[in-house]
């Protein structure tokens, strides 16, 4: 049954200085599900990116000189708002992310942890004190470094943005936010309706939306403006590629987690059902579109057939369609060159010999949870990340080959080992080349106060807990000399 309570939102322009400014210019932000009209937002531009910077640039030392419980305490605020606010929230979900209501109902679940977690990040030893000689008090301390420019994704945009900007916003950093044009509302606008009304200091927090057209400008000046001291970003390899050489010619700080192609390893004493339920979570949540969705399942010969019928079986379950039907479990992808991709990607494996076992339908932006067998290395799906609700199967026979399989990939991000023998599965893990893995689970995990993070072109630095206070604050050294530090006789 369809759900006809897709409340918009009211759009009350960008939010800059702590107050909101309609602009002149609009884009459309639709519906992915049946391409309707689902709001009308503020197009903005390297101007009003600059305004957003020269406002939080303003804001960052009343910020960062507030005791830092008063910091916790907006970071509390946010959470209950969150929380009570989730049904706005969920809405956005479905009908301007195309995501599954239970995909939204997990990111109203996860959002104030995140900012729970970064409210007892205030709480944690911001340094330490190091032995020194002539009786010095040798201290090294992590200071928060001014403004920090977050660029956060579509995909999970809630999640995502929080996890970026709210461990910083807690360090004291003053924040300018740039939600992806395809859900600017919940991954951007909703978080300055939620920080407006925990009364959080006008300028610690800005939002600046803008169309795929002007998406370059704004993002050169957030990272060109010397106001700017450090990025986080989440998105694609190549975009994270150029933000991270830009910031690393400004010598800027930067924080970069980007695509997957995240491997669920199953060896022969895995329990089926647990390993069949965590491939078809892992593949298909949210159409596959997550960094850490697996994209290969790879299986031990003796227990491959097995597996496969389990896993196809659950996979021919999940109904597909339009996310205003609660039922529908697989929604659209996010816009029609991202169905394009993935059907390319389709069409180029069963050409070279790869065999559909469940799926393979695409009907405009709605792929049919698909898995493949008979894959070759010199298939696109084998190299590339597809972003879309496709699973790979393919055997193995010993655990390096496996690990071979697995790291045979430009990617490494996260990785999954099911097994009963948690000793070999650790021995597997230290040998995969990613930042995260997961025995006897689903290759998608975050938990706010873990460190988040790839290696290769998975990304740089890690986002969670401590880590990042790490990324997103400086280290001091600072001494009390107290012993009279001798200087040569000379001078």
């Amino acid at each position: 049954m369809l759900d006809t309570t897709n409340a918009r939102p009211e759009i009350k322009g960008v939010y800059i200085g702590g107050r909101w400014r309609r602009l002149d210019r609009e884009f459309e932000d639709m519906n992915p599900s049946d391409g309707s009209l689902w709001a009308r937002i503020p197009d903005g531009g390297a101007p009003v990116a600059r305004q957003a910077i020269e406002a939080a640039h303003d804001a960052f030392a009343g910020w960062a000189a507030l005791p830092f419980q008063e910091r916790a305490g907006f970071m509390l605020k946010c959470a209950d708002i969150v929380e009570r606010r989730k049904d706005d929230f969920i809405a956005a979900a479905r009908f301007e992310g195309g995501g599954w209501h239970g995909k939204g109902v997990h990111e109203t679940l996860a959002i104030p942890e995140i900012f729970r977690a970064a409210a007892g990040v205030c709480y944690s030893p911001i340094g330490e004190i190091l032995p020194s000689l002539h009786g010095k008090v040798s201290q090294a301390v992590r200071v928060p470094m001014g403004v920090v420019g977050v660029i956060s994704p579509w995909n999970v945009p809630g999640i995502l943005a929080a996890r970026q900007f709210s461990f910083a916003m807690a360090a004291g950093n003053t924040i300018v936010l740039k939600p992806s044009e395809e859900t600017p509302y919940m991954g951007g606008l909703f978080f300055a309706e939620v920080m407006e009304e925990a009364g959080v200091p006008p300028g610690a927090f800005n939002v600046v939306t803008c169309s795929r057209g002007a998406v370059g400008e704004v993002g050169d000046e957030m990272m060109d403006n010397p106001l700017v001291k450090g990025v986080a970003f989440t998105g694609s390899t190549a975009v994270g590629r150029r933000i991270a050489a830009k910031c690393g010619a400004h010598l800027k700080k930067c924080c970069i987690e980007l695509g997957g192609k995240d491997s669920l390893i199953v060896l022969e004493d895995a329990d089926m059902e647990r390993a069949a339920a965590a491939a078809n979570f892992g593949a298909f949540m949210h159409q596959g579109q997550i960094c850490m969705s697996v994209e290969k399942v790879l299986v031990q010969e003796s227990v491959h057939e097995t597996f496969l019928r389990l896993f196809a079986d659950r996979a021919s379950k999940l109904k597909v369609g339009d996310v205003a039907d609660k039922s529908n479990v697989i929604g659209p992808l996010i816009n029609d060159r991202q169905a394009a991709r993935v059907k390319s990607q389709l069409d180029d494996a069963v050409g070279k010999g790869a065999k559909v076992v469940v799926g393979g339908g695409v009907d405009g932006r709605f792929v049919e949870p698909t898995i493949l067998t008979r894959v070759t290395r010199d298939m696109d799906i084998w190299r590339e990340e597809t972003f879309g609700p496709v699973a790979v199967v393919t055997p193995f026979r010993t655990d390096g080959e496996a690990i071979a399989m697995n790291n045979d990939t430009e990617y490494g991000l996260s990785s999954g080992i099911m097994t009963a023998d948690e000793h070999r599965a650790l021995s597997i893990a230290r040998n995969l080349r990613t930042g995260m893995c997961h025995v006897n689970c689903s290759t998608i995990n975050d938990e706010a106060h873990a460190p988040f993070g790839g290696v290769k072109a998975s990304g740089l630095g890690r986002y969670g807990g401590r880590w990042s206070m790490e990324t997103f604050c400086e280290t001091r050294w600072i001494t009390l000399d107290r012993g009279g530090k001798p200087f040569p006789g000379v001078f």
